[in-house]
Protein backbone atom coordinates (compact mmCIF):
# COMPACT_ATOMS: atom_id res chain seq x y z
CA UNK A 1 0.00 0.00 0.00
CA UNK A 2 1.85 3.45 -0.96
CA UNK A 3 2.03 5.85 1.91
CA UNK A 4 -0.21 8.96 1.26
CA UNK A 5 2.13 10.89 3.64
CA UNK A 6 -0.67 12.00 6.09
CA UNK A 7 0.97 11.52 8.87
CA UNK A 8 -0.37 10.53 12.03
CA UNK A 9 -3.76 12.36 12.75
CA UNK A 10 -3.34 14.54 16.01
CA UNK A 11 -5.83 16.08 17.89
CA UNK A 12 -6.05 19.37 20.18
CA UNK A 13 -7.78 19.75 22.58
CA UNK A 14 -9.19 23.42 23.14
CA UNK A 15 -9.73 24.65 26.76
CA UNK A 16 -11.77 27.75 27.60
CA UNK A 17 -9.13 31.15 27.62
CA UNK A 18 -9.09 32.55 30.97
CA UNK A 19 -7.98 35.55 31.98
CA UNK A 20 -7.57 36.33 36.25
CA UNK A 21 -8.47 39.37 37.34
CA UNK A 22 -8.06 41.37 40.73
CA UNK A 23 -11.26 40.13 42.14
CA UNK A 24 -12.12 36.90 39.96
CA UNK A 25 -12.03 35.37 43.23
CA UNK A 26 -15.25 37.37 44.72
CA UNK A 27 -18.19 35.32 44.36
CA UNK A 28 -20.50 37.50 46.77
CA UNK A 29 -20.70 39.40 49.91
CA UNK A 30 -20.00 36.10 52.24
CA UNK A 31 -23.22 36.82 54.44
CA UNK A 32 -25.29 34.37 55.81
CA UNK A 33 -29.11 34.36 56.29
CA UNK A 34 -29.14 36.78 58.90
CA UNK A 35 -26.82 39.18 56.72
CA UNK A 36 -23.89 38.49 59.33
CA UNK A 37 -20.46 38.00 57.62
CA UNK A 38 -18.66 34.81 57.96
CA UNK A 39 -14.66 35.13 58.40
CA UNK A 40 -13.71 33.56 55.17
CA UNK A 41 -16.63 32.67 52.41
CA UNK A 42 -16.97 33.49 48.31
CA UNK A 43 -13.61 34.56 48.16
CA UNK A 44 -13.85 37.85 51.08
CA UNK A 45 -11.61 37.62 53.86
CA UNK A 46 -12.06 40.29 56.73
CA UNK A 47 -14.10 43.79 56.63
CA UNK A 48 -16.61 42.11 58.92
CA UNK A 49 -17.76 45.77 59.41
CA UNK A 50 -18.11 46.87 55.87
CA UNK A 51 -19.29 43.78 54.58
CA UNK A 52 -22.03 44.04 57.02
CA UNK A 53 -23.24 47.59 56.44
CA UNK A 54 -23.09 46.23 52.27
CA UNK A 55 -25.32 43.41 53.43
CA UNK A 56 -27.92 45.93 54.39
CA UNK A 57 -27.51 47.69 51.33
CA UNK A 58 -27.89 44.68 49.62
CA UNK A 59 -31.30 43.83 51.17
CA UNK A 60 -32.62 47.62 50.76
CA UNK A 61 -31.92 47.14 47.18
CA UNK A 62 -33.81 43.85 46.43
CA UNK A 63 -36.39 45.41 48.26
CA UNK A 64 -36.46 48.17 45.68
CA UNK A 65 -36.53 50.61 49.01
CA UNK A 66 -33.01 52.15 48.63
CA UNK A 67 -33.90 54.00 44.71
CA UNK A 68 -31.87 57.27 44.84
CA UNK A 69 -29.75 56.79 47.98
CA UNK A 70 -25.51 57.23 47.43
CA UNK A 71 -22.73 55.06 49.34
CA UNK A 72 -19.55 56.03 49.91
CA UNK A 73 -16.79 53.11 50.69
CA UNK A 74 -14.10 54.94 52.34
CA UNK A 75 -10.45 53.64 53.38
CA UNK A 76 -6.64 53.24 52.55
CA UNK A 77 -5.41 51.89 49.66
CA UNK A 78 -5.96 47.73 49.53
CA UNK A 79 -8.45 47.44 52.00
CA UNK A 80 -11.06 46.02 49.77
CA UNK A 81 -13.25 48.59 48.59
CA UNK A 82 -13.57 47.27 45.08
CA UNK A 83 -14.08 43.96 46.48
CA UNK A 84 -16.85 45.38 48.74
CA UNK A 85 -18.69 46.55 45.41
CA UNK A 86 -17.76 43.50 43.64
CA UNK A 87 -19.16 41.05 46.17
CA UNK A 88 -22.39 43.05 46.08
CA UNK A 89 -22.58 42.73 41.90
CA UNK A 90 -22.33 39.28 42.49
CA UNK A 91 -24.82 38.87 44.98
CA UNK A 92 -27.50 41.07 43.50
CA UNK A 93 -26.81 38.13 40.43
CA UNK A 94 -27.73 39.25 36.76
CA UNK A 95 -31.49 40.72 37.10
CA UNK A 96 -30.59 43.63 38.93
CA UNK A 97 -28.35 46.27 36.78
CA UNK A 98 -24.79 47.08 38.29
CA UNK A 99 -22.89 49.74 36.14
CA UNK A 100 -19.58 49.92 36.78
CA UNK A 101 -17.32 53.14 35.78
CA UNK A 102 -13.85 54.99 37.28
CA UNK A 103 -14.08 58.29 37.61
CA UNK A 104 -11.48 59.53 35.10
CA UNK A 105 -13.42 57.35 32.34
CA UNK A 106 -16.02 60.76 32.26
CA UNK A 107 -13.32 62.91 30.72
CA UNK A 108 -12.04 60.66 28.11
CA UNK A 109 -15.24 60.20 26.34
CA UNK A 110 -16.05 62.06 23.16
CA UNK A 111 -19.31 63.63 24.76
CA UNK A 112 -20.25 66.14 27.17
CA UNK A 113 -19.50 65.11 31.13
CA UNK A 114 -23.38 65.03 32.27
CA UNK A 115 -24.32 62.70 29.35
CA UNK A 116 -21.70 60.63 29.84
CA UNK A 117 -23.19 60.56 33.49
CA UNK A 118 -26.82 60.66 32.40
CA UNK A 119 -25.75 57.49 30.38
CA UNK A 120 -24.09 55.84 33.35
CA UNK A 121 -27.44 56.44 35.34
CA UNK A 122 -29.68 55.07 32.82
CA UNK A 123 -27.66 51.65 32.14
CA UNK A 124 -28.48 51.27 36.11
CA UNK A 125 -32.10 51.07 35.91
CA UNK A 126 -33.64 48.66 34.32
CA UNK A 127 -37.55 48.25 33.33
CA UNK A 128 -38.81 44.87 33.48
CA UNK A 129 -41.21 44.44 30.56
CA UNK A 130 -43.97 42.05 31.03
CA UNK A 131 -45.79 40.30 28.06
CA UNK A 132 -48.52 37.69 27.90
CA UNK A 133 -48.26 35.01 24.89
CA UNK A 134 -50.73 32.63 23.04
CA UNK A 135 -48.74 30.15 22.22
CA UNK A 136 -49.15 26.11 21.28
CA UNK A 137 -47.04 23.51 23.02
CA UNK A 138 -47.61 20.08 22.41
CA UNK A 139 -45.80 16.69 20.96
CA UNK A 140 -45.56 15.86 17.77
CA UNK A 141 -47.69 12.84 16.38
CA UNK A 142 -46.76 13.59 12.47
CA UNK A 143 -45.61 15.33 10.19
CA UNK A 144 -47.28 15.86 6.76
CA UNK A 145 -45.99 17.68 4.14
CA UNK A 146 -47.44 17.56 0.64
CA UNK A 147 -45.47 18.63 -2.79
CA UNK A 148 -47.33 19.54 -5.49
CA UNK A 149 -46.29 18.24 -8.96
CA UNK A 150 -46.74 21.83 -10.54
CA UNK A 151 -43.56 22.92 -8.63
CA UNK A 152 -46.66 25.34 -6.70
CA UNK A 153 -46.56 25.99 -2.55
CA UNK A 154 -46.19 23.29 -0.74
CA UNK A 155 -48.50 22.84 1.87
CA UNK A 156 -48.95 20.02 5.18
CA UNK A 157 -50.80 19.06 8.36
CA UNK A 158 -48.91 18.74 11.66
CA UNK A 159 -50.71 16.35 14.26
CA UNK A 160 -50.24 17.91 18.24
CA UNK A 161 -51.26 16.30 21.25
CA UNK A 162 -51.11 16.16 25.08
CA UNK A 163 -52.03 13.79 27.38
CA UNK A 164 -55.74 14.76 27.61
CA UNK A 165 -56.02 16.26 23.46
CA UNK A 166 -55.24 15.68 20.25
CA UNK A 167 -55.26 18.09 16.91
CA UNK A 168 -54.50 18.46 13.85
CA UNK A 169 -52.93 21.78 11.84
CA UNK A 170 -52.92 22.87 8.79
CA UNK A 171 -49.28 23.97 7.94
CA UNK A 172 -48.46 26.79 5.34
CA UNK A 173 -44.91 27.36 3.23
CA UNK A 174 -43.55 29.40 6.20
CA UNK A 175 -44.33 27.02 8.56
CA UNK A 176 -43.18 24.46 6.74
CA UNK A 177 -39.77 25.85 6.64
CA UNK A 178 -39.44 26.64 10.20
CA UNK A 179 -40.15 23.34 10.96
CA UNK A 180 -37.35 22.19 8.78
CA UNK A 181 -35.10 24.55 9.81
CA UNK A 182 -35.90 23.39 13.28
CA UNK A 183 -35.50 19.28 12.20
CA UNK A 184 -38.67 18.68 13.80
CA UNK A 185 -39.88 15.23 13.96
CA UNK A 186 -42.70 13.07 15.19
CA UNK A 187 -41.62 12.66 19.57
CA UNK A 188 -40.37 16.07 19.74
CA UNK A 189 -42.20 18.35 21.86
CA UNK A 190 -42.40 22.35 20.15
CA UNK A 191 -44.03 25.52 21.23
CA UNK A 192 -45.18 27.66 18.38
CA UNK A 193 -45.86 31.50 19.26
CA UNK A 194 -49.46 32.32 17.57
CA UNK A 195 -47.87 35.81 16.99
CA UNK A 196 -45.22 35.74 15.36
CA UNK A 197 -45.03 31.92 14.34
CA UNK A 198 -41.54 31.20 16.09
CA UNK A 199 -40.83 27.27 16.70
CA UNK A 200 -38.60 26.26 19.65
CA UNK A 201 -37.86 22.78 20.48
CA UNK A 202 -38.19 21.53 23.94
CA UNK A 203 -36.72 18.60 23.32
CA UNK A 204 -37.77 14.70 23.10
CA UNK A 205 -40.61 13.08 24.63
CA UNK A 206 -40.38 10.43 27.51
CA UNK A 207 -42.34 8.28 25.10
CA UNK A 208 -39.74 8.12 22.66
CA UNK A 209 -37.20 7.22 24.60
CA UNK A 210 -36.73 3.94 23.55
CA UNK A 211 -37.05 4.10 20.02
CA UNK A 212 -33.05 4.35 19.43
CA UNK A 213 -30.36 2.41 20.81
CA UNK A 214 -27.91 5.11 21.01
CA UNK A 215 -28.19 9.02 21.88
CA UNK A 216 -26.83 11.68 21.54
CA UNK A 217 -24.90 13.42 24.66
CA UNK A 218 -27.43 16.95 23.95
CA UNK A 219 -30.38 14.84 23.58
CA UNK A 220 -32.91 16.25 26.32
CA UNK A 221 -35.92 14.41 26.79
CA UNK A 222 -39.02 15.92 28.69
CA UNK A 223 -42.94 15.06 29.75
CA UNK A 224 -45.34 15.42 26.92
CA UNK A 225 -47.39 18.52 28.29
CA UNK A 226 -50.43 18.63 30.08
CA UNK A 227 -53.79 20.01 29.85
CA UNK A 228 -55.40 22.30 26.69
CA UNK A 229 -52.97 22.41 23.54
CA UNK A 230 -53.14 26.25 23.51
CA UNK A 231 -51.96 28.56 26.59
CA UNK A 232 -51.12 31.68 27.68
CA UNK A 233 -47.42 32.73 28.73
CA UNK A 234 -46.11 35.30 30.74
CA UNK A 235 -42.32 36.47 29.37
CA UNK A 236 -40.46 38.81 30.90
CA UNK A 237 -37.65 41.44 28.99
CA UNK A 238 -35.60 43.49 31.51
CA UNK A 239 -33.75 45.89 29.66
CA UNK A 240 -32.52 49.17 30.53
CA UNK A 241 -34.00 52.82 30.28
CA UNK A 242 -30.24 53.19 28.10
CA UNK A 243 -30.87 50.73 25.97
CA UNK A 244 -34.22 52.11 25.46
CA UNK A 245 -33.14 55.29 24.66
CA UNK A 246 -30.75 54.37 22.10
CA UNK A 247 -33.25 51.91 20.21
CA UNK A 248 -35.51 55.00 19.85
CA UNK A 249 -32.48 57.48 19.21
CA UNK A 250 -31.10 56.14 16.50
CA UNK A 251 -32.41 55.39 12.82
CA UNK A 252 -31.04 51.77 12.75
CA UNK A 253 -33.17 51.02 15.98
CA UNK A 254 -31.97 47.90 17.92
CA UNK A 255 -28.64 47.36 15.78
CA UNK A 256 -27.73 50.63 16.94
CA UNK A 257 -26.87 48.98 20.24
CA UNK A 258 -24.29 46.62 18.72
CA UNK A 259 -22.80 49.82 16.99
CA UNK A 260 -20.71 50.68 20.06
CA UNK A 261 -20.78 54.71 19.59
CA UNK A 262 -24.23 55.75 20.78
CA UNK A 263 -23.35 59.43 20.88
CA UNK A 264 -25.10 62.17 22.75
CA UNK A 265 -29.31 61.75 23.53
CA UNK A 266 -31.66 64.46 23.02
CA UNK A 267 -32.77 64.84 25.96
CA UNK A 268 -37.16 65.40 24.10
CA UNK A 269 -36.31 61.30 23.51
CA UNK A 270 -35.80 60.73 27.36
CA UNK A 271 -38.90 62.41 28.36
CA UNK A 272 -41.19 60.79 26.05
CA UNK A 273 -39.63 57.00 27.13
CA UNK A 274 -40.04 58.38 30.89
CA UNK A 275 -43.31 59.25 30.08
CA UNK A 276 -43.72 56.12 28.49
CA UNK A 277 -42.36 53.87 31.35
CA UNK A 278 -44.64 55.83 33.56
CA UNK A 279 -47.75 54.66 31.50
CA UNK A 280 -46.57 50.76 31.56
CA UNK A 281 -45.77 51.33 35.29
CA UNK A 282 -49.68 52.57 36.29
CA UNK A 283 -51.25 49.62 33.31
CA UNK A 284 -48.85 46.93 35.43
CA UNK A 285 -47.09 46.32 32.15
CA UNK A 286 -43.81 47.03 33.74
CA UNK A 287 -42.10 47.96 37.02
CA UNK A 288 -38.37 49.63 37.14
CA UNK A 289 -35.81 48.06 38.50
CA UNK A 290 -33.28 50.59 40.46
CA UNK A 291 -29.88 48.85 39.94
CA UNK A 292 -26.60 49.96 41.25
CA UNK A 293 -23.97 52.71 39.62
CA UNK A 294 -20.52 51.98 41.17
CA UNK A 295 -18.35 55.20 40.73
CA UNK A 296 -14.52 53.93 41.33
CA UNK A 297 -11.95 56.70 42.18
CA UNK A 298 -15.20 59.34 42.66
CA UNK A 299 -12.40 62.05 43.78
CA UNK A 300 -11.24 62.31 40.09
CA UNK A 301 -14.69 63.56 39.45
CA UNK A 302 -14.83 67.49 39.59
CA UNK A 303 -17.08 70.15 40.92
CA UNK A 304 -19.55 70.15 37.65
CA UNK A 305 -19.85 65.87 37.70
CA UNK A 306 -20.81 66.73 41.95
CA UNK A 307 -23.26 69.32 41.21
CA UNK A 308 -24.81 66.61 38.80
CA UNK A 309 -24.59 64.03 41.05
CA UNK A 310 -26.70 65.62 43.60
CA UNK A 311 -29.59 67.31 41.09
CA UNK A 312 -29.73 63.49 39.67
CA UNK A 313 -30.01 61.69 43.13
CA UNK A 314 -33.16 63.87 44.23
CA UNK A 315 -34.58 62.33 40.79
CA UNK A 316 -37.69 59.70 40.92
CA UNK A 317 -35.73 57.55 38.22
CA UNK A 318 -32.28 57.11 40.20
CA UNK A 319 -30.57 53.95 40.83
CA UNK A 320 -28.25 53.42 44.06
CA UNK A 321 -25.11 55.25 43.61
CA UNK A 322 -21.95 53.29 45.64
CA UNK A 323 -18.58 55.20 45.22
CA UNK A 324 -14.74 54.29 46.43
CA UNK A 325 -12.05 56.73 47.36
CA UNK A 326 -8.44 56.44 49.00
CA UNK A 327 -7.83 59.91 49.45
CA UNK A 328 -8.01 62.06 52.95
CA UNK A 329 -8.44 65.74 52.93
CA UNK A 330 -7.87 66.52 49.47
CA UNK A 331 -8.66 69.10 46.53
CA UNK A 332 -11.82 69.01 44.61
CA UNK A 333 -11.54 69.10 41.39
CA UNK A 334 -12.04 72.41 39.39
CA UNK A 335 -11.96 74.21 42.94
CA UNK A 336 -9.28 75.39 44.88
CA UNK A 337 -10.64 74.35 47.82
CA UNK A 338 -9.98 71.06 50.04
CA UNK A 339 -12.28 68.53 51.52
CA UNK A 340 -12.59 65.39 53.13
CA UNK A 341 -12.19 62.48 50.45
CA UNK A 342 -12.04 65.30 47.81
CA UNK A 343 -15.91 65.31 47.23
CA UNK A 344 -17.62 68.66 48.29
CA UNK A 345 -19.58 69.11 51.91
CA UNK A 346 -23.07 69.02 50.10
CA UNK A 347 -22.56 65.61 48.44
CA UNK A 348 -20.98 64.29 51.44
CA UNK A 349 -24.38 64.98 53.66
CA UNK A 350 -26.23 62.89 51.24
CA UNK A 351 -23.85 59.76 51.68
CA UNK A 352 -24.05 56.79 53.98
CA UNK A 353 -20.35 56.54 54.45
CA UNK A 354 -18.78 52.93 55.19
CA UNK A 355 -14.73 52.90 56.00
CA UNK A 356 -12.55 49.82 55.44
CA UNK A 357 -9.66 49.22 58.34
CA UNK A 358 -6.27 47.44 57.09
CA UNK A 359 -6.13 43.70 57.40
CA UNK A 360 -4.60 41.93 60.10
CA UNK A 361 -1.98 39.39 59.38
CA UNK A 362 -4.12 36.10 60.05
CA UNK A 363 -6.43 37.97 57.04
CA UNK A 364 -3.15 38.99 54.92
CA UNK A 365 -2.49 35.62 55.09
CA UNK A 366 -5.86 33.82 54.28
CA UNK A 367 -6.68 36.43 51.24
CA UNK A 368 -2.81 35.76 49.68
CA UNK A 369 -4.01 31.35 49.96
CA UNK A 370 -7.26 32.43 47.83
CA UNK A 371 -5.58 34.00 45.20
CA UNK A 372 -2.94 30.85 45.39
CA UNK A 373 -5.75 28.87 44.65
CA UNK A 374 -7.06 31.34 42.40
CA UNK A 375 -3.62 31.38 40.39
CA UNK A 376 -3.42 27.71 40.23
CA UNK A 377 0.15 27.99 41.79
CA UNK A 378 1.10 25.74 44.75
CA UNK A 379 3.20 27.64 47.43
CA UNK A 380 4.79 25.78 50.71
CA UNK A 381 4.07 27.32 54.48
CA UNK A 382 7.47 28.90 54.56
CA UNK A 383 6.49 30.36 51.48
CA UNK A 384 3.14 32.30 52.39
CA UNK A 385 4.58 32.71 55.85
CA UNK A 386 7.47 35.05 53.92
CA UNK A 387 4.71 36.46 51.95
CA UNK A 388 2.27 37.22 54.54
CA UNK A 389 5.29 39.35 56.17
CA UNK A 390 6.11 41.18 53.02
CA UNK A 391 2.18 42.22 52.87
CA UNK A 392 2.41 43.49 55.68
CA UNK A 393 5.58 45.08 55.73
CA UNK A 394 5.17 46.92 51.91
CA UNK A 395 1.57 46.17 50.70
CA UNK A 396 -0.74 43.61 49.86
CA UNK A 397 -1.53 44.34 46.22
CA UNK A 398 2.55 43.93 46.02
CA UNK A 399 2.56 40.38 47.77
CA UNK A 400 -0.59 39.58 45.30
CA UNK A 401 1.52 40.27 42.38
CA UNK A 402 4.72 38.19 43.97
CA UNK A 403 2.30 35.26 43.41
CA UNK A 404 2.55 34.68 39.74
CA UNK A 405 6.14 36.01 39.65
CA UNK A 406 7.24 32.79 42.00
CA UNK A 407 5.46 30.83 40.32
CA UNK A 408 7.22 31.09 37.11
CA UNK A 409 10.95 31.59 39.13
CA UNK A 410 10.24 27.91 40.47
CA UNK A 411 8.99 26.47 37.24
CA UNK A 412 11.96 27.49 35.44
CA UNK A 413 14.26 25.71 38.24
CA UNK A 414 11.85 22.69 37.69
CA UNK A 415 10.23 22.95 40.85
CA UNK A 416 6.40 22.04 41.98
CA UNK A 417 5.89 24.63 43.81
CA UNK A 418 6.83 28.18 45.22
CA UNK A 419 9.91 28.08 47.84
CA UNK A 420 11.09 30.67 50.15
CA UNK A 421 14.18 30.95 47.77
CA UNK A 422 11.95 32.08 45.09
CA UNK A 423 9.99 34.87 47.06
CA UNK A 424 13.32 35.92 47.97
CA UNK A 425 14.47 35.89 44.40
CA UNK A 426 11.53 38.15 43.03
CA UNK A 427 11.56 40.76 46.31
CA UNK A 428 15.24 40.90 44.85
CA UNK A 429 13.89 41.43 41.51
CA UNK A 430 10.82 44.07 41.76
CA UNK A 431 11.31 47.02 44.76
CA UNK A 432 8.10 47.82 46.30
CA UNK A 433 7.27 51.78 46.86
CA UNK A 434 9.05 52.06 49.99
CA UNK A 435 12.52 50.39 49.16
CA UNK A 436 11.96 52.77 45.43
CA UNK A 437 11.36 55.75 47.57
CA UNK A 438 14.28 55.24 49.61
CA UNK A 439 16.59 54.33 46.54
CA UNK A 440 15.47 58.33 45.05
CA UNK A 441 16.16 59.46 48.25
CA UNK A 442 19.84 58.16 48.21
CA UNK A 443 20.57 58.68 44.80
CA UNK A 444 18.09 62.03 44.11
CA UNK A 445 20.90 64.22 42.21
CA UNK A 446 21.47 61.49 39.88
CA UNK A 447 18.09 61.58 38.41
CA UNK A 448 16.45 64.23 36.01
CA UNK A 449 13.95 67.08 37.16
CA UNK A 450 14.53 66.16 40.92
CA UNK A 451 11.68 68.02 42.49
CA UNK A 452 14.02 68.28 46.08
CA UNK A 453 17.34 69.40 43.89
CA UNK A 454 15.27 71.65 41.83
CA UNK A 455 13.81 73.20 45.13
CA UNK A 456 17.03 73.99 46.43
CA UNK A 457 18.16 75.80 43.23
CA UNK A 458 15.49 77.43 43.45
CA UNK A 459 16.02 78.75 47.05
CA UNK A 460 19.92 79.23 46.73
CA UNK A 461 18.51 81.48 42.92
CA UNK A 462 16.54 83.66 45.19
CA UNK A 463 18.76 84.28 47.82
CA UNK A 464 21.27 85.48 45.83
CA UNK A 465 18.90 87.82 43.37
CA UNK A 466 17.77 89.40 47.15
CA UNK A 467 21.25 89.82 48.07
CA UNK A 468 22.01 91.54 44.69
CA UNK A 469 18.77 93.83 45.55
CA UNK A 470 19.90 94.60 48.78
CA UNK A 471 23.54 95.58 47.16
CA UNK A 472 21.66 97.52 44.53
CA UNK A 473 19.18 99.44 46.98
CA UNK A 474 22.35 100.23 48.84
CA UNK A 475 24.22 101.50 46.19
CA UNK A 476 21.63 103.47 45.03
CA UNK A 477 21.53 104.91 49.12
CA UNK A 478 24.83 106.12 48.47
CA UNK A 479 24.95 107.73 45.00
CA UNK A 480 21.68 109.81 46.61
CA UNK A 481 23.53 110.75 49.55
CA UNK A 482 26.47 111.83 47.91
CA UNK A 483 24.14 114.17 45.52
CA UNK A 484 23.01 115.92 48.19
CA UNK A 485 26.05 116.77 49.99
CA UNK A 486 27.60 118.43 46.62
CA UNK A 487 23.73 120.45 46.31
Amino acid sequence: MADLGLGKETTKDLTRIERIGAHSHIRGLGLDDALEPREVSQGMVGQTGARRAAGIVYKMIKEGKIAGRAILLAGQPGTGKTAVAMGLAQALGEGTPFTTIAGSEIFSLEMSKTEAMTQAFRRSIGVRIMEETEIIEGEVVEVQVDTPAGGGAKTGRITLCTTEMETVYDLGAKMIEALQKEKVSAGDVITIDKASGKISKLGRSFTRSRDYDAMGPQTRFVQCPEGELQKRKETVHVVSLHEIDVINSRQQGFLALFAGDTGEIKGEVREQIDMKVAEWREEGKATVVPGVLFIDEVHMLDIECFSWLNRALESDLAPVLIMATNRGMAQIRGTAYKSPHGIPIDLLDRLMIISTTPYAEAEVRRILQIRCEEEDVEMSDDALELLTKIGMEASLRYAIHMIMAASLVAHKRKAGEVDVQDIKRVYSLFVDVKRSTQFLVEYQQEFMFNELGGDDMEEEEEEEEEEEGEKAAVGEGREGAADMAED
